[in-house]
């Protein structure tokens, strides 16, 4: 039995996987928001951690569409080509110039308004 306030990270990675799932194509959301919505608010890198881990996730996890609070490609060296996170995003619609998310606040999902 685990200790009450010991920590799952395969729980938690699945968590993680479960809302950006629910992010729409089109849309981004960032680390902090992931973190904050599952009651971690500190643990943002923790959820860097997940996306890096994502890609042999079944199903699919759209990493892409998670970026760094100011909307920076954070995670782009994280896929097979460091270009691949812009054009996925780019596929849907996202715009991206210099490595940063475009009319960021437009195309934000936050989980805790949008999930309520």
């Amino acid at each position: 039995m685990k200790a009450k306030n010991s920590f799952d990270r395969h729980s938690f990675f699945e968590d993680v996987f479960a809302v950006v799932r629910l992010i729409p194509k089109g849309r981004v959301s960032t680390y902090g928001a992931i973190a904050k919505y599952l009651g971690t608010g500190k643990s943002s890198r923790m959820v860097g951690w997940a996306m890096n881990a994502s890609h042999a996730a079944i199903p699919h996890v759209p990493a892409q569409r998670v970026v760094n609070r100011n909307g920076l490609l954070t995670g782009k060296f994280h896929f097979t080509t460091p270009t691949l996170m812009q054009e996925l995003l780019e596929k849907e619609g996202v715009k991206i110039e210099k490595d940063t998310v475009q009319n960021f606040e437009k195309v934000f999902w936050n989980p805790a308004d949008e999930l309520l």
